[in-house]
């Protein structure tokens, strides 16, 4: 799937829900900065709530609707599946929700070098492409992803994520 270039900035209705320990609420990023890299990443309308969750509701989430009985860094979910992800005009908002594991996504950043920010900003954006419809689970697929990654982390100022 390509991303055609976009005109006009699109319109983000955006939540931001922190169900975090109080020790963890400082790594995560605010609403303003959320906002930035999902708007660098978004071709449509959207309406989108990210959730930052600590490691047992992460867990929780990824065991109930992925299987798999770890806390992953960012989980997507889209509602309205069988509809257009990429709306046309007139049609309704792309909505869905991001959810960020904030002590996955910080033991990560840790153990590969990066700036916790820098790596935030990424698994948004990451999020963002799934939420349109993108994916990585065939090798065509995944490239394509990453480069469009790269070059949004690039424009946002951020470094390859993959490099």
């Amino acid at each position: 799937m390509t991303v055609a270039a976009r005109s006009v900035v699109p319109h983000l209705t955006l939540s931001v829900q922190k169900a975090l320990p109080p020790a963890e609420r400082p790594l995560t990023p605010g609403k303003p900065a959320i906002r930035r890299w999902m708007l660098a990443a978004l071709r449509g309308d959207a309406e989108v709530t990210v959730r930052m969750v600590g490691e047992a509701e992460g867990r929780q989430l990824n065991r109930d609707y992925r299987g798999k009985d770890y806390a992953t860094n960012v989980l997507t979910f889209v509602y309205d599946e069988g509809e257009p992800l990429l709306p046309a005009a007139g049609d309704a908002p792309l909505s869905g929700d991001l959810v960020l594991c904030v002590p996955v996504v910080a033991h990560e950043a840790a153990a590969q070098g990066k700036p916790l920010e820098a790596h935030f900003a990424h698994l948004v954006v990451h999020g963002m492409l799934h939420l349109q419809g993108f994916d990585h689970e065939v090798p065509r697929e995944a490239e394509e992803m990453e480069g469009l990654e790269t070059q949004i982390m690039g424009t946002l100022g951020y470094a390859d994520p993959y490099a």
